[in-house]
């Protein structure tokens, strides 16, 4: 696929390494000179069929290696040579597109969930398809015949179906074809030679780059280019000359195998033939030359003992393998390249993109398919990070375990090549089985164990309750080892996919059978993910009507299940219902599984059904347009009714409703989910009309009649994978057919069972087909906070619709309150609905909004006595909520708080904003309206504050202001719960409050009993409470004597810091007490002394505590705070001297320092320059 060891000559271009066969004779010429280059038919619009010689050189130059034909018939005439020669080069340029650009698509090929990654590629114009075809046309002519010739459907398939950017080598080689640059095009044998010039750009001036192609059976087989580009892909140059032989074969000289020439000449020609060659050529072949005539010339030689002589242009030995040129050693260095790069998108996209070239090669029946998958599996099992993974015990990302499932359902297609040859299915199993020993192998579900069964064995399984340490270890490629054991020899399969009109007599349809449904159609009774599988494998190797064949008769297999699950449910149901809970379940689910087969399924059925208009292109820019789909009548249907696109649908639902517990691990679980969303994506796509619509309903109502089998049924398993998605999409799809089966159906799959309290024994269950019990266990659901949200979604998709339908709207709030447990989830809810409800261009819808009142309670009601960081927005949006509601809302919010609200969110939030002035203006009310309000909020206030003094006794006050008798009660529950349960800060904060409304007396004997709460320590002189200290000390002087003689005891008592009191102490005798005018109180106007009460305690206090505070400061001092501390004692001195003995007093205090610690001698030196 790439240009192999391409070399780089200056003046030459050297051979490829092509077949180098011997060459004995020359086949003998027939006579005259044969058709060759300049003969055919002139360009005409009708063409003659092609001629009996054409039709079997076509057929030989596919199927069989030259060197067959030679050794087959004695005599070849030159003619049939030359027809054989002319047909060998490839005909489609699908398969040059192939090996030049990341995707080919075939018109309504999906190229597999990989392939939507891949680069698509932009087609040939139609103009130059036609081009084309005209001159392949012409070719036909000059090659001996017309009809189907290289070129002619060729191209224009090609020109339909390839294509990507124009920078990829596919478009760059047409366009070099297109504008002339391909040029001294030879054809000699099985090589093909020319130049390809690229023109000059604005930095780059033009460039003639030599090519040689080595060609056998219709494939090249190798490759070189003077370019020197290496990559996967062959480059533009190669492109374009090889479409120059497919699109213009008529202007190509052909000539034979260079040995065929050699054979007509006689010595002398020979001689000269060397000679001129050697001469065009002697700086590079003239060593090469001598050497060879030593060895010619010398008797015992190697060369000597060799009959005949290689020729390159002679074409492929027998031995030789018969593959298109590959780059191994590109494809290995791109792979690891792409796998070092980690996980950038841009790598996994292409990675992805070699998934679907691999596809693309299966489909096309090319070996490479296989040789390139094991290219790539090699190195990602040589990738350097799975021995990490393994030694941390880290599981690997996701996007690399998805590429890794890839890989193993590459394998499982591979293997299950229905013409594959048993030596090579046994050579893939020894591979399989060789990189499934290593232990840096992944695992098939990530780090656990697998409970699914192998690929070949059906449920149910026995001792399920086996250890996880005991169960076998499966690998990726487990299923692709197991799928090396199926075969598709099965006589009943055969018929099956090889005949539309398989059916049994009409006289043995009476009574059971394994093969047939009532109707006579065939059946497949295989594992389905097996089953699924082969579809799969058919389809990728480019069998489309035997995957199709295949694939109906698996849901015929599916349908007859279903019919007798629920004949089996009837018996079981009275029962069922009784208990109300069941153990029967799958345990193998069909969605999120290992090979897809519902996707298969789907993908197989829809392709045929698809629209896609050959005339139009891809061209790779903006977002892909959705595929349509028309209806296409299922081949050999007996009555004709049956759609490949409704069987399409049908068989999507019955996967997504199939009822299956949640598998164990994050990735599992993880791809059941993201399964389930592709699989909804590609219903989404498709237009529905009234067959399709009757499929949904018909299905929809079976899965809700289905019991335990089903995920909708009536009665499920406690671990079933919840059904929320799926039945979105059933209520989305089926709303405006049939609203009541879809009420019914998202109504049904609500509930989320595994978050339900502990279920009984349940019902022991009757095992089925594909059905088995499950033993009680617990595993984590590691996607449960994703299923949630999914559950949330299908709610609020059912509010919308019921928005203005009462009876709906409380059915679907029923079941919101019954089913969903998650306060967040509610809280989205109900804010989805009040938006839904209030437009801003309309009224609002009361139904709704009362609504999402309910859900807004219930949220409250839920979180009351949880933590939720989302709380006060919650609360925040309620009062909103209500107030659009409105007055009757409110008043119920503030009459019921206790349930929903705790005192500080009701008083500071709820009873606030309902107070504002902004939500009396919103609700417009009058007068009794506005005191019915105020009165339900202050009797809120009242309550919370008896409930909650610390943190709601301010806002009581706050919003009892207007009402004389409510503020008293609030003031009295303040002053009662002062000495148990409030603080100093709010006992202040209160007290503040009080002198601001104008009552300073309340706010001082708040402020008192704050005081008897406090206690400052000695060197606390930044404590917090000190302003609130020194204000109510102000409070109380501003009072007058009497307050201040009062609060001076508890400043003494809880106060012990020297430079507070001394602070205190100053502010005191600055101004007289009593200036805060109170009535009835007179004022002296006198300063007061600190020699009389009550400054004389404060004084005393202060002084003392300036004593105890030099003791505790000395007994751990450090030389670098002395400074600090001498101005400490500056500042104790002057509270000293205010004393009448004060300067005796402190002239005592400094003796005693400087006896007690005359061993610090530098500072008390300091003490002595200061105060002597």
């Amino acid at each position: 696929m790439a240009e192999g060891r391409r070399e780089q000559p200056s003046h030459h271009l050297s051979l490829p390494p092509a077949s180098k066969r011997p060459c004995l004779r020359p086949a003998p010429r027939g006579p005259g000179p044969g058709p060759g280059h300049g003969s055919g038919f002139p360009g005409c619009r009708y063409r003659s069929p092609e001629s009996l010689l054409d039709c079997a050189a076509k057929a030989v130059a596919e199927k069989w290696a030259f060197e067959r034909v030679e050794e087959r018939f004695e005599r070849i005439p030159e003619p049939v040579q030359r027809r054989i020669v002319y047909w060998s080069f490839p005909r489609n340029e699908k398969e040059i597109c192939m090996y030049s650009s990341f995707q080919c698509r075939v018109n309504g090929e999906d190229g597999s969930s990989s392939a939507a990654a891949a680069a698509s590629v932009v087609a040939a114009s139609s103009a130059s398809a036609a081009t084309a075809a005209a001159a392949s046309g012409a070719a036909a002519a000059g090659g001996g015949g017309g009809g189907s010739t290289p070129g002619t459907a060729s191209t224009a398939g090609a020109a339909g179906a390839v294509g990507t950017g124009d920078g990829l080598p596919f478009r760059r080689g047409i366009r070099l074809l297109e504008t002339g640059c391909v040029e001294n095009v030879l054809q000699v044998g099985f090589h093909l030679s020319g130049t390809v010039t690229e023109p000059a750009t604005s930095s780059e001036p033009e460039v003639t780059h030599k090519v040689a192609i080595s060609f056998d059976r219709c494939k090249i087989t190798s490759v070189t280019c003077g370019c020197g580009n290496r990559d996967i892909f062959y480059c533009a140059h190669v492109v374009a000359l090889s479409l120059y032989r497919i699109r213009k074969p008529e202007q190509v000289k052909l000539r034979l195998p260079i040995s065929e020439t050699l054979f007509q000449m006689n010595r002398d020609q020979l001689q000269k033939l060397v000679q001129y060659l050697i001469t065009a050529h002697h700086t590079e072949v003239l060593p090469t030359a001598q050497k060879l005539a030593d060895e010619i010339l010398s008797s015992n030689s190697e060369i000597n003992q060799v009959h005949g002589a290689p020729d390159p242009t002679a074409g492929a030995s027998i031995d030789d393998d018969n593959c298109w040129h590959l780059d191994e050693d590109q494809v290995r260095e791109q792979v690891k390249q792409f796998l070092s790069q980690g996980g950038y998108y841009g790598s996994g996209k292409q990675l992805n993109s070699m998934f679907a070239k691999v596809r693309e090669m299966l489909r096309m029946r090319d070996s490479n398919g296989a040789r390139m998958l094991t290219l790539i599996t090699e190195q990602f099992m040589a990738d350097p990070r799975l021995s990490l993974w393994r030694q941390q015990g880290t599981g690997m990302t996701d996007k690399c375990r998805q590429l890794w499932d890839e890989l193993g359902a590459l394998w499982v297609c591979v293997v299950l090549n229905p013409h594959c040859k048993s030596e090579e299915k046994t050579g893939w199993l020894k591979q399989l089985k060789k990189w499934g020993d290593m232990d840096v192998c992944p695992l098939e579900d990530g780090n656990y164990g697998s409970e699914l069964p192998n690929i070949t064995n059906a449920l149910p399984q026995s001792n399920l309750a086996q250890d996880s340490l005991s169960r076998p270890r499966r690998t990726v490629f487990s299923r692709a080892m197991e799928a090396c054991d199926l075969h598709w020899q099965d006589s009943h399969l055969q018929r099956i996919i090889s005949s539309d009109f398989y059916v049994s007599p009409s006289y043995q349809r009476e009574g059971e059978s394994l093969l047939f449904n009532p109707q006579g159609l065939p059946l497949w009774l295989d594992h389905v993910p097996t089953a699924c599988a082969r579809v799969d494998a058919l389809r990728s190797h480019g069998y489309s009507r035997e995957a199709l064949r295949l694939a109906v008769a698996i849901i015929n297999t599916l349908r007859l299940q279903q019919q007798r699950q629920m004949d089996i449910y009837k018996h079981q149901k009275k029962e069922l219902l009784q208990r109300g809970v069941t153990t029967t379940t799958n345990l193998e689910g069909w969605v999120g599984h290992p090979l897809d087969p519902i996707g298969c399924l789907f993908t197989t059925l829809t392709e045929t059904c698809r629209m896609d208009d050959d005339s139009t292109m891809d061209i790779g820019e903006g977002d892909p347009r959705p595929p349509v789909y028309h209806h296409v009548p299922v081949w050999g249907c007996p009555d004709g009714g049956e759609s490949y696109l409704a069987l399409a649908l049908e068989v999507a639902l019955m996967g997504m409703g199939q009822q299956r517990v949640m598998p164990e691990g994050l990735y599992a679980q993880d791809k059941v989910c993201r399964n389930e969303e592709q699989i909804v994506t590609k219903l989404q796509e498709l237009e529905l009309d009234d067959l399709l619509v009757q499929t949904l309903r018909k299905q929809a109502i079976q899965l809700l009649e289905a019991g335990p089998f089903s995920g909708l049924g009536e009665v499920i398993h406690r671990e079933s994978v919840p059904m929320h998605t799926f039945a979105k999409y059933l209520f989305s799809a089926m709303l405006l057919h049939d609203a009541d089966l879809a009420y019914k159906v998202a109504l049904r799959a609500m509930r989320l069972p595994v978050l339900e309290s502990s279920a009984g024994s349940g019902d022991v269950g009757h095992p089925h087909h594909g059905i088995s019990i499950v033993p009680s266990r617990y595993p984590r659901w590691f996607t449960l906070g994703h299923l949630e949200s999914q559950q949330c979604e299908l709610a609020s998709t059912m509010l919308t619709a019921a928005k203005g339908d009462m009876l709906r709207l409380r059915t679907v709030l029923e079941a919101i309150q019954k089913n969903i447990h998650s306060s967040s989830l509610i809280f989205k809810l109900a804010q989805d609905a009040f938006k839904i409800a209030t437009p801003a261009d309309s009224p609002p819808d009361i139904t709704l909004l009362n609504v999402a009142m309910e859900l807004g309670l219930q949220v409250m009601r839920m979180t009351l006595s949880t933590l939720n960081w989302r709380r006060r927005e919650m609360v925040r949006w309620l009062v909103t909520c209500a107030t659009e509601v409105g007055l009757r809302a409110l008043v119920s919010i503030l009459q019921s708080w206790y349930t929903l609200f705790t005192p500080t969110e009701a008083t500071s939030i709820v009873a606030a904003t309902v107070m504002s002035h902004n939500t009396i203006l919103r609700l417009s009310l009058d007068y009794p309206q506005r005191e019915e309000l105020a009165s339900c909020a202050r009797t809120l206030a009242l309550q919370c504050a008896m409930k909650d003094p610390q943190n709601c006794a301010l806002t009581a006050l706050t919003l009892c202001e207007k009402d004389h008798i409510a503020f008293e009660t609030a003031y009295q529950i303040v002053i009662d719960a002062a000495s148990t349960g409030m603080t100093y800060s709010q006992l202040f904060t209160i007290a503040r409050y009080m002198e601001h409304r104008g009552y300073p007396l309340r706010s001082f004997k708040l402020a008192s009993l704050a005081m008897t709460h406090l206690n400052l320590a000695y060197n606390q002189d930044t404590h917090p409470a000190i302003n609130d200290v020194l204000w109510a000390c102000a409070l109380s002087h501003s009072l007058g004597k009497n307050e201040l003689a009062a609060i001076i005891p508890l400043v003494v008592k809880s106060v012990h810091c020297a430079t507070v009191l001394s602070d205190i102490l100053r502010r005191c005798t600055m101004t007289a007490p009593g200036l805060a005018g109170i009535p009835g109180r007179r004022n002296s106007g006198k300063l007061m002394s600190t020699d009389k009460a009550p400054l004389r305690q404060l004084l005393d206090a202060t002084i003392s505590a300036y004593i105890n505070t030099t003791h505790s400061r000395l007994t751990h001092i450090s030389p670098r705070h002395y400074g600090e501390f001498i101005e400490f004692l500056s500042k104790a001195r002057e509270t000293f001297l205010l004393a009448q003995d004060g300067h005796i007093q402190f002239a005592q205090f400094i003796d005693n320092l400087k006896q007690i610690y005359k061993g610090k001698k530098k500072l008390m030196m300091l003490v002595r320059e200061r105060f002597g």
